[in-house]
């Protein structure tokens, strides 16, 4: 679980479009809110922070909308209250609000250490579950596994990894959850994103007529717009890690990690599609949103992390084949323009270890550009790439593309890491790059200074995306105007 402490009003106002963000996908958070004393409320003092209205209770309610549970604490209720929540947190991975007035933060109260009460499944709905996926595998043909954020949210990672080298079975993620399987496992096929999937995916997809939705959830940017590749004559049997369904019908009380064990049992039929290997070729010349992606691709290293801002750097970076152990992080869902770089600094700093590689797009950087700051601040030495391509490309494809709202001022993107870091005290990379060579030899200068943050700031025509998110905005667009 994460923790977010705010104050008042102003700040859990400024806060709540992340929290939000953290509902819609399933992030675990704490948002704690420091509020004024509990005189103050019931006098309906007209207050800072407030609208001027004597009501307290507004900014807590609007959270209600986008957290599992919510507390305001006092003396008496501390105890239990803290307790309630933080397992609702833990439970449904999603954002819990405690509010704290002025006047209590300082109470002593007497802690209870309670055990953890980890969730368990019911064995007979699980058993009448397990007995009607057989029925299903008996009207089947061929089968494969979707599998989607939400068993990383839980971290059933092995789990499905078992799951699979039992069965056997075919596996494709979508991008909300790419990287929730070993992309270099041979049964790894692809990230599926319906009629706009590559062939591979596509071939598959075609030829099952029974698929195991593991941990999915399906949207309408991971789907082309709920364009699927088999619409007609295409089981689905969906495992969540609190229930499963097939059909209407709904199966509580069974966690993911039950329903994978006692599904490995069962006999699946599998067959691969036939596929030739992506020729290999030598890269040169100015840089374009193909040639770019390859080349980030051949600069992963295991464990990374990969961080791809919603637009061209998120639909380009799911053509990446991801090496063992990298992280992919994205927001496809909620789509908050700029969350990458806070990302960025969340991930950076939960783990030093591990490297973490952000493409962002100069229109999201000049959303949340500040929190560069923090990061030189923090001496977090992540690789930072700048996508210029002179305004919002992402929109460009879905609409407008000559309009005047989709171009933005343009800054010295290069030059940022010493605007933020006046005294020069932390000794930074910077790059700007418009050719395949100069990106490599800046990638290879910031692998070898890994003691260093890296900007690196990548010329692109602003009208050049990748292929799947030309293909998608024009679907898009047509959505839009249907």
């Amino acid at each position: 679980m994460g923790a977010l402490l705010t104050t008042f009003g102003v700040g859990e106002l400024s806060a709540i479009n992340g929290v939000a963000g953290s509902y819609a996908e399933s992030v675990p958070v704490v948002k704690i809110v420091g509020m004024p004393s509990r005189s103050v409320a019931y006098k309906r003092k007209f207050v800072h922070h407030t609208l001027g209205d004597g009501e307290f209770l507004k900014f807590y309610n609007m959270y209600r909308e986008v957290s599992v549970a919510q507390t305001i604490l006092d003396k008496q209720n501390a105890p239990s209250e803290i307790d309630r929540v933080l397992r609702a947190c833990f439970l449904h991975k999603k954002p819990v609000y405690i509010g704290i007035p002025a006047d209590v933060v300082h109470s002593p109260i007497e802690i209870v250490l309670c055990s953890p009460m980890p969730p368990k499944s019911d064995r007979k709905i699980l058993q009448t579950f397990v007995d009607a996926v057989k029925e299903c595998l008996q009207k089947s043909k061929s089968q494969a596994v979707v599998a989607d954020y939400e068993v990383n949210r839980y971290h059933l990672n092995q789990e499905l990894k078992k799951f699979i080298e039992i069965t056997h079975l075919p596996l494709v993620s979508l991008s909300m959850g790419k990287g929730v399987f070993d992309e270099t496992h041979p049964n790894f096929v692809g990230v599926y994103s319906g009629i706009l999937s590559d062939s591979k995916v596509s071939a598959l997809m075609k030829q099952v007529d029974c698929a195991l939705m593991i941990g999915v959830k399906l949207t309408d940017s991971l789907t082309a717009g709920f364009n699927y590749v088999r619409k007609q004559g295409h089981q689905t049997i969906e495992i969540h890690p609190l229930y499963s369904q097939i059909g209407e019908r709904i199966y509580n009380d069974i966690l993911m990690q039950d329903v994978l064990n006692a599904l490995a049992d069962l006999k699946f039929t599998y067959h691969f599609p036939k596929t030739t290997p992506p020729k290999k070729n030598h890269l040169s010349g100015k840089l374009t949103q193909d040639k770019f992606f390859k080349v980030i691709q051949g600069y992963l290293r295991p464990d990374d992390v990969l961080i791809a801002e919603q637009g061209t750097s998120f639909f380009g970076a799911l053509s990446i084949p991801l090496p063992s152990g990298v992280s992919f992080i994205g927001q496809p869902l909620w789509g908050s323009i700029g969350y990458t770089l806070g990302a960025l600094l969340g991930s950076a700093l939960a783990n030093r270890d591990r490297r973490n590689i952000l493409l962002i797009g100069d229109g999201s950087l000049q959303l949340v550009v500040q929190e560069l700051s923090t990061i030189l601040r923090e001496n977090i030495t992540p690789i930072i790439i700048v996508i210029n391509n002179d305004g919002y490309t992402v929109e460009r494809c879905i609409h407008g593309a000559q309009r005047q709202y989709n171009d933005i001022n343009m800054w010295h993107y290069s030059k940022l890491p010493s605007v933020f870091d006046v005294q020069l005290a932390r000794e930074c990379l910077s790059f700007q790059v418009s050719s395949v060579s100069a990106l490599q030899e800046a990638l290879d200068i910031s692998r070898t200074e890994d003691s260093k943050l890296a900007l690196i700031e990548v010329f692109m025509d602003k009208h050049d995306a990748p292929a799947l998110l030309k293909k998608l905005g024009a679907l898009f667009s047509a959505q839009n105007n249907a």
